[in-house]
């Protein structure tokens, strides 16, 4: 039996004391990377909410197999967030189209939830009016002519069925139940509704496609309700595409169980710290950058040397640099390289690693202040 058939669904209930302390420690680091970001100044809180709006947007897509291009989903956010940013790129129909709901669900996080907002968003991912190959019922919940909504694997004949959505039929007054739900102001943490509306909806499966990731844009939806800022720091979606076999796991044992959904939640909130934590993390990087251009702009740099500082400052960045790679990038000759290298070493903003001749390579200084204070 799925947990849609037990009597008592969707009438969840959860034990709060095996879940106050979890709860607690997430509500005091929330505050605390908030108030971390407020001070950070205005053009970092966006350059670093840009940062995680792109990761959410990115690893909630490919949680589904779906991979995007991360400079096209930056670009598109950051046209979209009117942000000036270097490096623009066109973005295609898929990356708009899952932008626009991402966007839509965090920024107008206090609108309400509806069916027709909903098919909106269903719309924006799947503009074409097909999954893949497939034609699928687009902006409207799925009919009985589609068939069981089944999540399957393994090969044809000896497939493992891991969860049956509930009937079509079902879905109108289904859906209906949870977005008054959703909406109600009820004395539900904002945290824990996040943790249940994601597993509720991701149960009912309205769709034909495009659940999971609607589902963790609601979820993105209650955490921005949750923090009360349109500011996104932290990314769920990441933490949970590093988790996603645990994900998936944990989905299919709660929906074979009963409405007690307190083992769903322990899991949800244990993401959510670690998602947190990482933000943490992310934040130190940002703060370090800040102080780092902070230091050299005291004696600006050329423009060269800028772009090469930049570029290695990147989440992205792999190795270190040398002659030929700076060449390259800044799209000059081997001595001009050499020469800005020189410049840059000299002021302590390149750190030789060890190793000479042709292996000679530098790095940025560890972001401490006794290698900050060294720049001159």
């Amino acid at each position: 039996m799925w947990i849609h058939d037990h009597k008592s669904w969707p009438n969840f209930s959860w034990d709060a004391e095996a879940l106050a302390s979890k709860l607690a420690g997430i509500r005091h680091r929330q505050g605390r990377l908030l108030g971390q970001m407020e001070g950070l100044g205005f053009e970092l809180k966006r350059e670093a909410s840009l940062n995680t709006l792109t990761s959410d947007v990115v690893k909630s897509s490919a949680i589904e197999g779906e991979n995007l291009n991360p400079e096209e989903v930056r670009s598109s956010i950051a046209r979209r967030l009117g942000m000036d940013i270097a490096g623009l790129v066109p973005a295609g129909r898929d990356v708009e189209g899952i932008v626009e709901m991402m966007l839509d669900a965090t920024q107008q996080f206090s609108q309400p939830l509806t069916k027709d907002r909903l098919f909106d968003w269903h719309a924006a991912l799947f503009p074409t009016g097909r999954s893949g190959m497939h034609k699928i019922t687009v902006g409207d919940w799925r009919s009985l002519e589609a068939g069981p909504m089944q999540v399957v694997s393994g090969p044809v004949g000896k497939e493992t069925l891991h969860f049956e959505a509930p009937s079509a039929d079902r879905l109108e007054l289904e859906m209906d139940k949870f977005l008054k739900w959703f909406e109600s102001r009820d004395e539900i943490d904002p945290v824990i509704k996040a943790g249940i509306a994601h597993f509720w909806f991701v149960t009912i499966h309205p769709f034909e496609d495009g659940n999971g990731r609607i589902a963790r844009a609601i979820g993105d939806m209650a955490l921005a309700r949750a923090d009360d800022t349109q500011d996104r720091f932290y990314s769920l979606s990441s933490q949970i595409e590093s988790e996603r076999k645990h994900y998936y796991s944990e989905l299919e044992r709660q929906q074979r169980a009963t409405p007690d959904i307190t083992s769903w939640l322990s899991w949800f909130l244990d993401c959510l710290g670690r998602a947190i934590g990482n933000a943490e993390t992310a934040l130190g990087n940002v703060l370090f950058k800040a102080q780092l251009w902070s230091k050299i702009n005291q004696k600006p740099v050329n423009d060269r040397q800028r772009l090469i500082i930049n570029r290695m400052l990147e989440d992205n960045f792999e190795g270190h640099m040398n002659t030929s790679k700076y060449a390259k990038l800044a799209k000059c000759s081997n001595d001009t390289a050499l020469r800005d290298i020189q410049e840059l070493k000299e002021r302590g903003i390149f750190i030789q690693n060890p190793g000479g001749g042709r292996s000679t390579s530098y790095r940025l200084p560890h972001p401490d202040k006794k290698a900050l204070d060294a720049i001159v």
